[in-house]
């Protein structure tokens, strides 16, 4: 069925799991919201137990969330028959586990591994030989054709895995740890390979990991503690000649709460949400002091955003982040964050 959500690729909102084992009830999910474009390479990290493998598998259409919304494309998987579900499966989604065991059929060669979802399908032998080949070239194991899994290397085995998880053609790629069982390097060689991919064939990828340098290999890192979404970080690429990348993490507030946006310098309205309030407030350090009279006698909660759009000189921004941890509190000012062309202060304040 179509969905009636945004433009966003993938969409998650409210989303909660509970398992129930006997008498016991365990929440893996409480409450996420996550949209994600099409085409983007995002990796989805946190502890084990936190939740991260039960989201792929809800986008996967292999488990069924117990409340909330969620789509994918133009599929709502809350409301999808059985047959559209495994025409999902088969033809829209491709999966990729940490295990070769889940990935491979150990008595098929390479090139029959990555041809089963296409014969499965009904394609042609043809057609099945023609894009195993381009498969096999791509993923740089030709010469591994006529092998069997157990023939192969811990990197060329997820190397098939991910080509038997493209073999369809799909729009979106999952991976659930692929580089669990792999060394540094290998990692590294799985990494680049999936970034080339999105970057070549403009797949939506979506990694769930515990590399601890994934940032440097995707676009956009989502955080999630106790089956929540805690933050997000992204990579700014440098100029300079070594393409130096600097990550910026941004705390993630409920979108529920309300949002008050002050532009210190210009002047104009910045909107934050239907329902926000927006101060116009020039003067650098007494806007830092009328912002926090403001927030105290208005009794505001939620997101603050101060907007430095033309305040270059460092000093004058430290001068009015520390005025607003003085006024607020050190607890309060959480980061001082760059923007496109800005910086902005974030400020949680408790309601």
């Amino acid at each position: 069925s179509e969905s009636n959500y945004d433009s966003s690729y993938i969409t998650c909102r409210d989303l909660f799991k509970i398992y129930k084992p006997a008498d016991l009830e365990v929440v893996a999910l409480r409450g996420i919201d996550l949209d994600i474009k099409q085409g983007e390479l995002t990796a989805i990290v946190g502890e084990s137990g936190s939740g991260k493998s039960t989201l792929l598998n809800i986008l996967a259409g292999l488990e069924t969330p117990s409340a909330g919304q969620v789509s994918v494309g133009n599929r709502n998987l809350l409301d999808i028959t059985n047959k559209s579900l495994v025409e999902y499966r088969r033809s829209e989604v491709g999966f990729v586990w940490q295990s070769t065991s889940r990935n491979l059929v150990p008595y098929l060669s390479v090139r029959d591994n990555i041809e089963l979802p296409m014969a499965i399908a009904g394609s042609s032998a043809t057609d099945r030989r023609k894009r195993s080949s381009y498969l096999l070239k791509e993923l740089q194991i030709e010469d591994k054709a006529t092998r069997l899994p157990s023939q192969l290397s811990g990197g060329e085995q997820q190397r098939t895995a991910i080509g038997v998880a493209l073999s369809n053609t799909p729009p979106l790629l999952l991976a659930d740890e692929p580089t669990g069982e792999l060394d540094s390097q290998m990692a590294i060689e799985i990494f680049d390979l999936l970034r080339s991919i999105n970057r070549d064939h403009g797949t939506t990828i979506v990694i769930v990991s515990h590399y601890q340098d994934i940032a440097n290999h995707v676009n956009r890192v989502v955080h999630i503690r106790d089956g929540r979404i805690s933050s997000e970080s992204f990579m700014e690429h440098g100029f300079d000649r070594n393409d130096t990348r600097t990550e910026h993490e941004y705390v993630v507030i409920d979108e529920a709460e309300p949002i008050v946006a002050i532009d210190v310098n210009t002047g104009s309205d910045r909107q934050s949400g239907e329902n926000s309030n927006s101060y116009i407030l020039q003067d650098n350090l007494e806007a830092a002091h009328e912002l926090a009279r403001q927030i105290r006698l208005r009794n505001i909660g939620g997101l603050i955003i101060m907007d430095f759009i033309d305040m270059k000189n460092r000093r004058d921004r430290n001068a009015v982040l520390q005025k607003m941890r003085e006024e607020m509190g050190q607890d309060k000012v959480l980061v001082l964050l760059p923007g496109l062309g800005q910086l902005c202060v974030i400020i949680q304040i408790i309601g």
